[in-house]
């Protein structure tokens, strides 16, 4: 991939999560060859430049949090002009609770290409070493600092039946996980995942209670990255068989069939046809 005949192209680097050996050709391809790469942090690009063998022959220039805003326009401009721009942050995806969407956005309203070269992600990952159930899932960044307002945003997740993934800093995940313990149980399954693909990786699969207690015992550190099981799933009230014969009715007086009304409630409550069937046709009403 290079520039465009008609212009340039905004590409977001996956970056590796902590093992160098995990960056892809065309990270390492992308990096040589882009015009300007913007980095979260110029000092780790350079040191996985390093790691990689690789030289960055474009401009590096930072970009994060605090900059953002002011150099998203120049990047743009910069493909405006025809320049490749990469976008790498300190590991994983860019825009993932790291900087990356605001440029995007600028981007695809200028209405330039943007493009990914996709790499490792700690949600992702996390969330397949976690045991939990990964058909469905949700992933809620970094919890709110303050306690009340970690409190509030864990009480507004309590019946969220998905997994869930959050993101925590050391010095915080000891109230985290107390609050987690406290709105959701302390015997929700969940998972603590630490320095993901680093040397000193740990993967601790316990209630939250049990996590709450280790972590206050100890002193985490590193890159964390917690997964909870979601709530149980909630068993809906089955209709009283008049509730489900005046359903039917109700269809019937529409013109629909009887069978067909039979079949249209039955799936609207979630269940089996042969009930609904039986509550419109009790043993007493066919003799």
């Amino acid at each position: 991939m290079g520039n465009l005949p008609d212009g340039g192209r905004l590409i977001l680097l996956g970056a590796p999560l902590g093992n160098p050996g995990d960056a892809s050709a065309r990270l390492r391809d992308t990096l040589a060859r882009a015009d300007v790469v913007a980095a979260e942090d110029t000092r780790r690009l350079i040191r996985l430049a390093r790691d990689l063998d690789i030289s960055i022959g474009g401009r590096i220039v930072s970009y994060f949090e605090g900059n953002e805003e002011r150099r998203t326009p120049e990047l743009v401009e910069a493909v405006l002009g025809g320049a490749l721009v990469a976008l790498v942050t300190d590991a994983g995806m860019p825009s993932v609770s790291d900087p990356g969407y605001r440029l995007v956005r600028a981007a695809l309203d200028a209405g330039v290409p943007v493009t990914v070269a996709p790499g490792p992600s700690a949600v992702t990952t996390a969330l397949a070493l976690s045991g939990l159930p990964t058909d469905r899932f949700c992933f809620e960044g970094f919890l709110p600092r303050s306690g009340g307002g970690r409190r509030s945003r864990l009480r507004a997740l309590a019946a969220e039946e998905r997994t869930l993934v959050f993101f925590e800093a050391p010095h915080r995940v000891a109230d985290a996980l107390a609050d987690l313990a406290a709105t959701f149980g302390a015997e929700r399954p969940a998972a603590l995942c630490r320095e993901l693909t680093k040397t000193y990786e740990e993967v601790l699969r316990r209630p939250l209670g049990e996590l709450a207690a280790w972590a206050v015992a100890g002193e985490p550190r590193g890159e964390i990255t917690l997964v909870v099981a979601g709530a149980p799933a909630t068993t809906a009230e089955v209709p009283a068989d008049a509730d489900l014969r005046a359903a039917v009715a109700d269809l019937e007086a529409t013109g629909t069939s009887r069978r067909d009304a039979i079949t249209a409630v039955a799936t609207e409550y979630g269940l089996r046809r042969r009930h609904v069937y039986a509550a419109v046709h009790p043993p007493a009403a066919t003799r």
